[in-house]
This record gives structure tokens, C-alpha cells and sequence, in this order.
């Protein structure tokens, strides 16, 4: 028997997928460029944006007499039990590949955003809750979890992480990106992405590019962002995640920019992507995003003319359907209306994926390998490691934390007392199981109430609701009131709850006016402080609020960012002084709720000035994050101003000793501040970080190798360049909390740079200094 070429694998994947394409039929080539969803509901609003107008109806026996490219949410789309759910994407699997001519299994992919979107699978914390870590070897351990658990069921590819840097605090899916740092989210991204590739998962970077800057917060609507603010703020954390975290997959995003959907645009599919940064994977389209050329950006008169646009930007996958690379597409080549060439050039990218995953040899099999467990012990470990290290405690003005251990606490607020609200929306509780509410959650989720009174099993705990997450019932006042006043101290648990489409107050869709809480939890918590007990806020939320009503009139104040499953154990360690607090902010937390919407990553007219009553300044800046106990810093302060060349490098150093009686996390950040640009620039912006770990006494040396390269900008005509002249390098406990500050100069001419420069300033620890 001679096995054809295509099936060797001992030959090149290229030789191989060469030599597939030349046996295929139009129709077989077409359908490895789409996937289809099955079970997905055509009545309601489902789990994507439009689902019922967008899903299209098919036979599924005759359709995969073809082949098929994908199978969409497998265990993503109703409960099922991971162990038959695994079996029955398996027999799907066997189903498709005995089918075709070819017998070419599909690519099964699933959400993965706080972990796998499965039943019973581990909810780990969301991203947002991974920028307040600044780990990233934590972050790439979870994520190599992840990806170990989704081909435990038989899952090649996970569509995570988001790599959309926060512009707008407003935008529902806040809860979803990692931060409003470049320099933050490309390297937690990127350390994501390691993991999840090297357990053998495809990861896929979600948005490409530019859908966090939507005009008003609002979700789908059009960019308007700069050519700088694109090049400097929204690309470098996918350039990072491609170059350093190897991803084979990237999502093209709903928005348009400038008119110009991603959807649709070659230049940033195909030139940036593909011919300056050498991508050489496959790019999807997010779900119906192909069909929405027509529907919603109408820059395509048909699904085949969708389809052609899409093609010819540089998008070989559609999903979850096959409304548009289905008949219309076939139907468009035919007639001569679309080059095949182009269908050919994405069907080799999806092949040659294919041939890496393994599923092109004779010998493949849709068995699962190991025995499924979605929820482990060593997983939940992890997930309560990483909801500790992203708490983070914004104030303790007097030392009201920790709580004592007999104390009388009064547990008051909506997020106190459900399990819910430590989950995002991507979390399958969340996302999918409010839509079974006759199934069971499927993991143990405790509550902070529960785990307040398991912390400190010696205190007299007390609860009330108050009043619901954003209804407008005042009736449950009266009972709070009364618990807090008999209290010693007040713990309102406040925040969102997750959900999607406006069924929540935070996560996609669920963008809003202003950042004041959800309902009547301000008012709540006015009544709480009120009664004169101390109160310990802590917030459970997808995105910061506007804390400045309360400024000086708390005890304490917790912010936790949807914590996963561990969440409610993580919080009451720290009320209970169990955790020492480490988190630090990966968004600043604003003072009022209206006005600008703010970042950090401010030129000098983003400030705080003389000529605009509004004041942007944050109550909590980005970075900001106290403990329990002190560190001081020192730094060597060089003579004058060292001379580098612009590529040039320079080490700076600076010791922390943890000056407290307990061992905690100190987390030393370098921010770059530009005093003299032919462009504006940030006042300042993160370039480096390190977090510390010291006992008592205990002294570190950080050296941060910082190079020219992490200076460069987009300048007027385009190019990215390091400009000759003064920098300043500030080390600081936050971007408004600076301890030392070295001046640089960099000599020489102008240097432009490209794909090849530094896009990370390395770190060196050594130990007890």
C-alpha cells in the first residue's frame, strides 16, 4: 500500500499541504475555512453578539462529505459533563473524518478566557485580575493548566488571550483585557499565550486591533484612534505575544478604524501582520464578524462579496458559521466573480496548521489521551494563588486591616453572599449556566461571607443583603443599617455582576454611562459609613469606580477584579491578614464618575491644568497597591547625566528591604518619562517590573537592563524611531509614586527601528543584598 504524500509526515508540512491542495475539489478546499456551531441556539439571544439573525441552516451529513475546517464550542455552548462531552466530540470527530475523501478531522476550539469555558472546568481569575498580579510565570503556569485540560477533551485551539489595552473604563469588557499598560499586557499576554502553545493548544490574540478604543465605550462602535495612539498604544502587545509567546492564531475584531473595518483591511491583515512581522498562522474572523461586512459595516453588498473583502484582507477562517466562505463563496468562484487563489492561500494556512496539530497523519486519534479532570486539586491551588497575588488593598489609612480575630463584623452588600460574584463573563457559570439555571454550577465557588467566617472562626459574623446589584429596592437599608450598628467593623462586599448583552453590569455589552457603582450600592454605602462603624469596602468588580465620594471616610479598601472560584477564600485572607496583600493596579481607579475617561498613558494636556475645570487626576493611580508591611529603597544615583548612544543600553539598580515584622511582596516598576519629543508623550509609561518577594529584613538588588529601543515612538511621518536628547528613568511604586529618578542622555543621530528591536527590558534579581 503507497500512503500519498500529504500523509507522510516524515515529509516538509509545506510538501505536504502542496500536495493535498492539487487532489482538493473547490468544495473541499472552501470547507476548511469555516467552522460550524453545533447546538448553537437559533431563538434568543444565545452567547454571541446576533446569533440568531447570523446562523445559518445546513445538513449536517452532507456538509461533511467535504471536510470540515472547524467545530465551534464543542463544550462552550450548553453543560455537559466533560468526560461524554469529550466522548462525543471524539465520535463527531470520527464521524467527519469518515466522511470525507480525505478524512481530515476539524480543529475543535473553545473559549478560554478565565480558564476552559466548560462544565466543571476551573474559573480561574479573569485577565484584569492578571494585570493586578503582575506575574507573569504565574500567569504562563495557569495558562499551561488551561491548555493541558482543553486537549485532555480533545480541543486544538483557545481563543485567548485579549491583548485590547484599556482606553476607556466605561467599555463592558473591561473585566476581559489585562490592564491600560502596553508594556503590562504584552508581557502578561505573551507569558499567557507560552503556556497555553506549550501544552500543545493553538492560542488565538483577540482583538486585532484597536476594538478597546471605541468611540463612547461603547461595544462594536467605530475607532477614531490616531496613527500613533494605534502604533504605540494598541499593536505592541500583539507584536510581543507573536514574537515572544509564539502564537499561531490571531482574531480579527469587530470595530472599524477610521472607517476601515479590521475585518476588511489588508494592511493590517496581511502587510503588518503577515510581511512585517512574518506571522505565518492563521487568522480567524471573530464570530459573524465576515457576515457583518454586510450586515452592520455594509461595506459588502452580499455574503460572497463579504467573503472576497474578507479573503482578500487576509482572514482564511470564518466562525463560528458558514454563512459567508460556505455556497456563496463557492457559488462567487465559479462565476468568476473571486480568484481561487485566494481560497487556495487560506486553505493552505488552515492545512499546514492542521499538519502541525497532527491531524493530516494516518495514525491520529480523537481518544482522549488522559482521564479528564477539569477542576483539580493542584488546579485550584493555582487559581487561589493567583486571586491572593491580585488582591489589592488600596487603603488601610489607620491599620483597621487586618481584622481581629473575635471581632464583631457586620457582612453587608449584594456580592457578600453569592458565588457569582467572583466569575466574569466568560466564566461558564456566567457565560453559559444562567441559561441552565435547573443545572448545578459544577465547581465550589465560595462566597466571601463564607470564607470571612471560615478565616476567623472566633468572630461573630453577621450579614445582610442591602440591596440588589443595580435594582433600585432601598427596603433592605434598614436591616443593614441595624447590623452595622451593633457591629465593631462594617465589610461591604459591593460590585458587578457579570454577565452579557446587558444581562450584567459588567462584561460584553454591558458598557456603561458613567463609573459611579452599579444601583443603589453608593447609596448603600453611604447609609454603611453613616452609622459611624468603621467600614471595610471591598469590591468585587470588572472594571474601577469612582471611589472619591468616600475619600477619608473608610476604614480599608479592597478592590479584587472578579478573583475565579478562589476568589472569596483570597479576599477574606487578606481581611484576616492570612494574605499579605500584593496586587497592585492594572487600571487607576478614577475620583468622580463623569468628566474625561482616563488613563495613565497621559501627554501634558491629559493632566491636570488651569484651564479646564475637570480634573482627570485618578484617585488611585495606576501600579498603586499597599501591604501590611514597609520596604524602603536605594538606589545608586549616578553623577550627572550617563551618555548612551540611541543603540545604546544602561543598567540600573536599585535595592529593596522589606523594613517590616512580616514577609511580604514589594513590586518595583520603571517608568520612562520623555521631557522633550517631536511628537507629544506620555508624561510617563511603564517600560519594566519586578516583583518581590522579601521576609523580614530581607534585602534584594533589582537590575534593569534598560536599552534605546524602549524610548522609540511612531514619529510624524510614521516611522518608529529613538530620538537623540534627555530621558528620565523613574523607579516607583506606582506612575504617581516615584522613589529615584536617573537622567539619561542618548546621543547620536536619529534611529529608525522595526520588528527587530527590544521590546522588553530585562530583569536581574540577585538575592540578599
Amino acid at each position: 500500500m503507497t500512503t500519498a504524500p500529504w500523509r507522510d509526515p516524515a515529509l516538509p508540512a509545506a510538501a505536504r499541504v502542496d500536495d493535498l491542495l492539487a487532489r482538493m475539489t473547490l468544495e473541499e478546499k472552501t470547507a476548511q475555512l469555516y467552522g460550524v456551531w453545533v447546538g448553537a441556539a437559533t431563538d434568543g439571544d444565545g452567547v454571541a453578539p446576533l446569533q440568531r439573525e447570523m446562523t445559518s441552516d445546513y445538513d449536517w451529513d452532507e456538509l461533511i462529505t467535504h471536510g470540515l475546517g472547524q467545530l465551534t464550542r464543542s463544550f462552550g455552548t450548553a453543560p455537559v459533563d466533560p468526560e461524554l462531552g469529550a466522548q462525543a466530540l471524539a465520535r463527531a470527530q470520527r464521524r467527519i473524518a469518515a466522511a470525507g475523501r480525505f478524512g481530515i478531522p476539524a480543529v475543535a476550539h473553545e473559549e478560554c478566557l478565565a480558564g476552559f469555558t466548560a462544565w466543571g472546568a476551573t474559573a480561574y481569575p479573569v485577565p484584569l485580575a492578571w494585570g493586578a498580579s503582575f506575574d507573569p510565570g504565574l500567569v504562563e503556569e495557569m495558562a499551561r493548566r488551561i491548555g493541558a485540560d482543553l486537549r485532555s477533551a480533545g480541543v486544538h485551539q483557545g481563543l485567548a488571550p485579549v491583548l485590547d489595552v484599556v482606553r476607556d473604563p466605561r467599555w463592558g469588557r473591561v473585566e476581559e483585557t489585562i490592564g491600560e499598560d502596553p508594556y503590562l499586557v504584552g508581557t502578561i499576554g505573551a507569558a499567557y499565550v507560552r503556556g497555553l502553545e506549550s501544552a500543545g493548544v493553538v492560542a488565538t490574540l483577540k482583538h486585532f486591533a484597536g476594538y478597546a478604543s471605541s468611540v463612547g465605550a461603547r461595544n462594536l462602535a467605530p475607532v477614531r484612534a490616531g496613527v500613533r495612539e494605534f502604533a504605540d498604544v494598541t499593536l505592541p502587545p500583539f507584536e510581543m505575544a507573536l514574537r515572544e509567546g509564539g502564537a499561531r492564531s490571531v482574531m480579527a475584531a469587530y470595530n472599524e478604524t477610521d472607517g476601515v473595518p479590521a475585518s476588511a483591511d489588508p494592511a493590517l491583515l496581511t502587510q503588518l501582520l503577515r510581511e512585517d512581522w512574518g506571522f505565518t498562522g492563521t487568522v480567524v474572523a471573530d464570530y459573524f464578524g465576515i457576515g457583518f461586512l454586510e450586515t452592520l459595516h455594509r461595506v459588502a453588498g452580499s455574503p460572497a462579496q463579504a467573503a472576497q473583502t474578507a479573503l482578500e484582507a487576509g482572514i482564511d477562517v470564518e466562525l463560528p458559521t458558514l454563512k459567508c466562505y460556505g455556497k456563496p463563496l463557492v457559488e462567487a468562484v465559479r462565476a468568476g466573480e473571486v480568484p481561487e487563489a485566494l481560497v487556495d492561500r487560506a486553505a493552505r494556512r488552515v492545512l499546514l496548521q492542521k499538519a502541525e496539530l497532527g491531524l493530516l497523519n494516518e495514525d491520529w486519534s480523537p481518544e482522549p489521551t488522559r482521564r479528564i479532570d477539569l477542576d483539580s486539586t493542584a488546579n485550584r491551588a493555582l487559581a487561589r494563588q493567583l486571586a491572593e497575588e491580585s488582591v489589592v488593598l488600596l487603603d488601610n489609612p489607620d491599620g483597621l486591616l487586618p481584622l481581629a480575630a473575635e471581632a464583631r463584623i457586620a457582612v453587608v452588600g449584594p456580592r457578600a453572599a453569592d458565588a457569582l460574584a467572583m466569575l466574569g463573563c466568560y466564566s461558564f457559570p456566567s457565560h453559559v449556566g444562567t441559561h441552565h439555571p435547573e443545572v448545578p454550577m459544577g465547581i465550589e465557588i465560595p462566597t466571601v461571607l463564607e470564607s470571612l467566617r471560615a478565616e476567623l472562626p472566633d468572630a461573630k459574623v453577621t450579614f445582610a443583603e442591602g440591596c440588589d446589584v443595580s435594582g433600585p429596592d432601598t427596603s433592605g437599608f434598614e436591616e443593614a443599617v441595624a447590623r452595622t450598628a451593633e457591629a465593631d467593623v462594617c465589610v461591604a462586599v459591593l460590585g458587578d455582576r457579570a454577565g452579557l448583552f446587558g444581562r450584567g453590569t459588567s462584561g460584553e455589552g454591558c458598557d456603561v454611562a458613567d463609573l459611579q457603582l452599579p444601583g443603589i450600592q453608593a447609596d448603600l454605602l453611604d447609609a454603611l459609613v453613616s452609622t459611624g462603624v468603621p467600614v471595610v469596602l471591598v469590591l468585587l468588580t470588572g472594571r474601577p469606580y469612582a471611589l472619591g465620594r468616600w475619600q477619608g471616610r473608610l476604614g480599608a479598601v479592597v478592590q479584587a477584579f472578579f478573583p475565579g472560584e478562589e476568589g472569596g477564600p483570597a479576599v477574606a485572607g487578606v481581611l484576616s491578614g492570612r494574605v499579605n496583600p500584593s496586587g497592585r493596579l492594572p487600571v487607576s481607579v478614577p475620583h468622580a464618575p463623569g468628566g474625561q475617561p482616563w488613563t495613565y498613558l497621559q501627554p501634558p494636556l491629559g493632566l491636570a491644568d488651569e484651564v479646564s475645570s475637570l480634573d482627570p487626576t485618578p484617585l488611585y493611580p495606576f501600579g498603586h497597591g499597599r501591604s501590611f508591611t514597609t520596604f524602603a529603597w536605594e538606589a545608586a544615583e549616578p553623577a550627572g547625566a550617563p551618555e548612551i548612544t540611541t543603540d545604546g543600553s544602561y543598567d540600573l539598580t536599585v535595592t529593596v528591604r522589606n523594613t517590616g515584622a512580616r514577609t511580604g511582596t514589594e513590586v518595583v516598576q520603571l517608568y520612562l518619562h520623555d521631557p522633550v519629543a517631536s511628537v507629544t508623550r506620555p508624561d510617563v509609561r511603564l517600560i519594566a517590573y519586578q516583583r518581590l518577594e522579601l521576609t523580614p529584613g530581607e534585602s534584594t538588588r533589582v537590575t534593569f537592563h534598560f536599552h534605546a529601543d524602549l524610548s522609540a515612538f511612531t514619529d510624524r511621518s510614521g516611522r518608529r524611531v529613538v530620538e537623540p536628547g534627555a530621558l528620565e528613568l523613574r523607579l516607583g511604586v506606582s506612575s504617581a509614586e516615584i522613589r529615584h529618578t536617573t537622567r539619561l542622555t542618548l546621543t547620536g543621530p536619529v534611529r529608525e527601528v522595526g520588528a527587530e528591536r527590544r521590546l522588553r527590558c530585562e530583569t536581574e534579581v540577585r538575592g540578599d543584598a
